[in-house]
């Protein structure tokens, strides 16, 4: 067996937009960064991402403690992109579209109502629009439509796009993208040391970071008190292409319960189911035919586009719904998982959060809200409850 010292500072598990994005800021930071994907950079749950950058849509007052990292994250973007842009030489895909959350009958109408009551207490900006108004901006909306919501601050971005520019990016700093299957990360004394790879080749590193989606709760080799829990969560979607190019829809169409967000090139992506179905990455009929039959009611030319691809994938969540960023409860071992649905709104807030802790600095308030080391405490106070 092959032990070979990596000349990384930090090893990556995980090639998806969240690995690459930490990893290329870590390596402008001066860290010497190796990023491990098994597969395709982005070619897993990032692929199956519709992208949308719209922490005003998905704001759910079940989940409160998400609303300040969505939005700081979106704050963020446009300088990330940019620069993204600027580093890598290549388009991220980023469009300024805006949403609307549209309604199609009148009980879709009443509940339209309170979605636009949820967001004011919030404090976010949300403008009613008569159908008439809507289909004045959006031609292609159906007379069907019963309301709208207009969010727009909401922004999209092509994740197979972005994750191409982030592995351009960290090349470009210095980083390194190797395709490589992790096995077990690698403990001794009392520290996460590196990871033993599938054919035996074992790394070493100062730091390492799980980024591996789904499946990062299912290395081997961690103590229980260092494991953060991840569930996979199943969703499945169509990708789209009109073949007369842009034109049909400008921004993302919020529907009861999918969403169809324009590329601007024409290509669009209709999704997305949420199925806790495990890693079972079946497509079937039911969930795609009830994706197509509400949007073709609400957008009746979408029956006229060619179905470029159905695909279905899974996201990772927690027990909370909230992500795992940051330092974890073993030493040398950091995290950047469990994003659930928001992994690509949540990427910018990510690379900075990750980053920080790999540089030892001090936690933001916003760090502490996803410390990944909240689930090591739940653990050891039900150790306790069991052993009283």
């Amino acid at each position: 067996m092959s032990t070979t010292h990596s000349q990384a500072d930090v090893l990556i598990v995980g090639g998806g937009v969240i690995g690459l994005a930490v990893g290329w800021r870590a390596a402008q930071r001066g860290l010497a960064v190796e990023v491990l994907e098994r597969g395709e950079p982005g070619g897993e749950t990032s692929a199956v991402a519709a992208g949308m950058i719209a922490p005003v849509a998905e704001a759910d007052a079940r989940e409160p403690a998400l609303l300040p990292l969505a939005l700081a994250s979106a704050r963020a973007y446009p300088a990330f992109v940019a620069e993204l842009e600027e580093r890598s030489g290549l388009d991220p895909g980023y469009l300024e579209c805006g949403t609307l959350m549209v309604a199609r009958d009148e009980d879709e109408a009443r509940a339209l109502a309170r979605e636009r009551q949820i967001r004011e207490r919030l404090g976010l900006t949300v403008t009613p629009l008569a159908p008439s108004r809507a289909r004045a901006l959006e031609p292609a909306l159906a007379p069907v439509l019963r309301g709208a919501l207009e969010l727009a601050d909401d922004r999209a971005i092509d994740p197979l796009r972005l994750s191409r520019a982030l592995a351009a990016a960290l090349a470009r700093e210095g980083g390194r993208l190797r395709r490589a299957a992790v096995a077990e990360v690698l403990v001794s004394g009392g520290r996460a040391v590196g990871v033993r790879l599938e054919d035996g080749e074992r790394l070493l590193a100062g730091q390492l970071v799980i980024a591996a989606g789904p499946w990062s709760g299912s290395l081997e080799g961690l103590p229980s008190f260092a494991q953060v829990p991840i569930r996979p969560v199943k969703g499945q979607l169509l990708r789209l292409r009109d073949p007369d190019g842009p034109g049909l829809l400008g921004r993302v169409l919020r529907m009861q319960p999918g969403y169809l967000v324009p590329r601007g090139d024409g290509r669009y992506v209709l999704g997305a189911s949420v199925e806790e179905r495990g890693f079972d990455r079946a497509i079937t009929v039911g969930p795609i035919y009830e994706l197509l039959r509400d949007a073709i009611e609400l957008v009746p030319g979408i029956s006229e586009l060619r179905i470029e691809r159905i695909v279905a994938g899974t996201r990772p969540g927690t027990p909370d719904n909230l992500p795992a960023i940051g330092r974890g409860a073993l030493d040398g071992l950091h995290w950047a998982t469990g994003h659930y649905r928001h992994g690509i709104l949540l990427t910018p807030l990510t690379a900075e959060l990750a980053v920080a802790a790999l540089c030892d600095e001090p936690a933001s308030e916003l760090a502490e809200r996803v410390a990944p080391v909240r689930f090591a405490a739940a653990e050891r106070r039900g150790e306790l409850l069991v052993g009283s």
